[in-house]
């Protein structure tokens, strides 16, 4: 099986990985849009205290205390959470510009800002724009806009590679300084995309009465709810760990393609809980990094504890590099250094105990049993704190995590039992030819 994964799999599938744009949209998330999600993440948790330790005796009187003083002032507390949400495409169609640019060593300051105009243009309805009220357009510069944050930028940074190679350019005289030299560099391209973009635009907004966001949103709504049920969690859970199990980093092939999917229920669960009203998205990124992928992916927690112990001497060595990490979701020394990858033994509960997670996570999302995740904490955010942050306080979120873990430890167990008895018997093994060899010397 290893060797037919080998032969058949990994060489498309490390393409798929490799694949520029793809890499583009993951580190447009991760470095631009990520800060500007936990910033604004933060006002929304101060302006919504946790409701389940109210009747506490020790933290009840407090939070009782924390929201009499932010109710009268909850509307301006919610507005840099409105500002930075309502932003986030904004913040997306740079990042890809950008990084998509860097990859194919253009100009990536100017792309990223093409970019985020070409987005811009798309978002307002071509109307009097001294008629419009900014807080109309937020949707379609936030949630909303994220699909075509994504596509426009590819299509508009593409097409300025192409119109700066075929020489629709300005091309300054030698002692021009460089930085004025940049500026004339791109004025063509954005005087061709900028009003290509306002066209499209207008001929969208003039027939159909809906922005391109509002537009696009609407083809993708059916992707968006499917990729919130049990059947679509189970379908991403499955890729991911399927492909860290041959070597390729699963979590960030799956999540850029379905981060705009994840972060539009952030967003909406987001909003939900400001408005006072029900969230309903499950599958987030959090429900994945923070509920899931506990110790790393696979839930691998519990692992690096039991190979601390390990009666192998090579496994407990891996355990003391790699039980820090651990702790904090970091398990790439664990993943290659037992290692789990292409090893037919541990490949095993490597997929198996994550589904059984997420089937656990989801059963209690669903059930309201766990408040919605509504923030986005940075995935080195350990256990406990990580579940009580990403549903905004809830002690009963850092219990599951508590419980997956120990859930995941115990599918591990027999698993690791039978790879660490390979291991001791192959180290005796080995302490006796070279007691062999010392005899006979």
């Amino acid at each position: 099986m290893v060797q037919w994964i080998e032969d058949h799999l990994m060489e498309p599938l490390g393409k798929i990985a490799r694949n520029k744009y793809l890499q583009a949209i993951r580190d447009a998330f991760v470095i631009f849009a990520l800060p500007v999600i936990i910033t604004g993440s933060i006002f929304l948790i101060i302006a919504n205290p946790p409701a389940d330790v109210s009747g506490m005796p020790v933290l009840g009187p407090l939070v009782d205390a924390w929201v009499n003083a932010v109710e009268p002032i909850q509307a301006q507390l919610l507005f840099p959470f409105h500002l930075t949400f309502g932003l986030m495409s904004v913040m997306v169609s740079f990042g890809v510009g950008y990084s998509l640019a860097q990859r194919k060593d253009m100009d990536s300051v100017m792309a990223g800002i093409l970019s985020m105009l070409a987005l811009i243009m798309a978002a307002f309805p071509v109307v009097d724009i001294e008629q419009l009220e900014f807080g109309e357009v937020l949707s379609s510069l936030g949630d909303e806009g994220l699909f075509v944050a994504i596509i426009l930028s590819i299509i508009v940074t593409e097409l300025m590679d192409f119109l700066i190679k075929k020489g629709f350019t300005f091309e300054m005289p030698a002692g021009v300084p460089p930085y004025v030299m940049r500026t004339f560099r791109v004025i063509v391209p954005f005087l061709i995309i900028l009003p290509l973009v306002w066209l499209l635009q207008w001929a969208i907004y003039a027939n159909f009465g809906l922005t391109i966001p509002e537009a696009v949103m609407s083809i993708f709504a059916p992707l968006v709810t499917a990729s919130n049920t049990y059947g679509g969690a189970l379908v991403m859970i499955l890729l991911m760990m399927i492909l860290w199990s041959i070597g390729i980093h699963g979590m960030n092939v799956v999540s850029s393609v379905v981060y705009p999917f994840w972060l539009t229920q952030l967003a909406e669960n987001a909003d939900a809980v400001a408005a006072g009203e029900e969230a309903t998205g499950i599958v987030t990124e959090p429900f994945f990094h923070m509920f899931t992928h506990i110790g790393g992916s696979g839930v691998t927690l519990g692992l690096a504890i039991l190979i601390l112990f390990s009666s192998s001497k090579q496994l407990k060595q891996i355990g003391k590099t790699t039980i820090i990490p651990s702790i904090f979701n970091i398990n790439e020394p664990l993943i290659f250094g037992m290692p789990i990858v292409l090893n037919p033994i541990l490949m095993v509960p490597f997929v198996l105990a994550p589904v059984v997670i997420v089937t656990i996570n989801f059963i209690m999302f669903a059930t309201g049993i766990l408040p919605p995740v509504v923030i986005q904490p940075p995935f080195t955010v350990p256990i406990i704190l990580g579940g009580f942050l990403a549903t905004g306080g809830s002690f009963m979120a850092a219990l599951v995590q508590v419980i997956n873990v120990l859930v995941a430890t115990a599918i591990y167990y027999p698993f690791f039992k039978r790879f660490e008895r390979q291991l001791v018997e192959q180290e005796q093994a080995d302490t006796n030819n070279e007691q062999e060899e010392a005899t006979s010397t």
